[in-house]
């Protein structure tokens, strides 16, 4: 376990699961690590329940330093898939578009990613933790209410952005996947109306297959990559969302060091 000890406090590198929250991750720490049991833990840098990969946790008086470690920048391994969009841009949402992918290319993929490198005022996805008036902008959307006011943005900037791969997923294999990634879940997040919609969209007797790509990101703090993938998929006219998120590193902490 990679840790900085010292009188201010511990910083642990953490690795979060698919489908656990970071609190869920925390607990799970005072069971690894019986030591950490009556300690004061925050995490630094949310990580939703469909990402999983790095996660710092403060301890005890590293806490008093959190704004340092919530400013460190970011990278990411992105799955995006064409052919479906939700309204969490994840697989943990309801299903709102489906559309053929079909003249989606590599070419013309790497021609849009040229539009994210830079600094940009990223509008919050609606389904985030963001405080607007009082509540939460899940809160708000859950409640049918985001169309009372302008959805916030924050500046952020996206040091590179590279295709890596694309590849082709079946609608039994995507299927069967967010059934399990989804069932991984605890707590209220609309499970049953989420699969319900995935279930309307998807026949896994059917012999439809979905274009998918693999991005690595290098961006800031504060990103939402999967507001990424969704805006991806807008700028080619295909719905799209982030598949399978992979945080691989928080500044100088590194996926191959953390602990699972």
């Amino acid at each position: 376990m990679a840790a900085a000890q010292n009188i201010g406090g511990e910083v642990l590198n953490l690795y979060k699961n698919l489908g656990e929250t970071p609190l869920e991750r925390l607990e799970r720490l005072r069971t690894q690590k019986p030591l950490y049991e009556r300690e004061v833990l925050s995490y630094a840098g949310r990580l939703d329940p469909m990402a999983e990969g790095v996660m710092l946790c403060l301890v005890g008086a590293a806490n008093k330093r959190r704004d340092q470690y919530l400013d460190l920048s970011k990278e990411y391994t992105v799955d995006v898939l064409f052919g479906a969009s939700t309204d969490t841009y994840d697989i943990l949402g309801k299903v709102m578009n489906t559309g053929d992918a079909e003249a989606v290319t590599k070419a013309s993929i790497e021609k849009a990613l040229n539009e994210f490198r830079g600094k940009v005022d990223q509008e919050y996805p609606p389904f985030s933790s963001k405080p607007v008036d009082g509540k939460s902008l899940f809160e708000w959307a859950r409640s049918g209410a985001l169309s009372a006011f302008s959805s916030p943005k924050k500046a952020i900037e996206v040091y590179d952005i590279e295709l890596e791969s694309m590849y082709k997923v079946n609608e039994v294999t995507l299927l069967n996947f967010i059934e399990g990634s989804v069932g991984k879940v605890v707590g209220d997040f609309r499970q049953d109306e989420i699969l319900e919609t995935w279930h309307r969209h998807l026949n896994p007797k059917n012999a439809r297959s979905f274009k998918c790509v693999t991005l690595n990101i290098s961006c800031s703090s504060g990103t939402y990559v999967r507001s990424i993938a969704h805006q991806l998929g807008q700028g080619l006219g295909v719905p799209a969302l982030a598949l399978h998120i992979l945080r691989t590193r928080v500044g100088d902490y590194t996926i191959e060091k953390s602990l699972k």
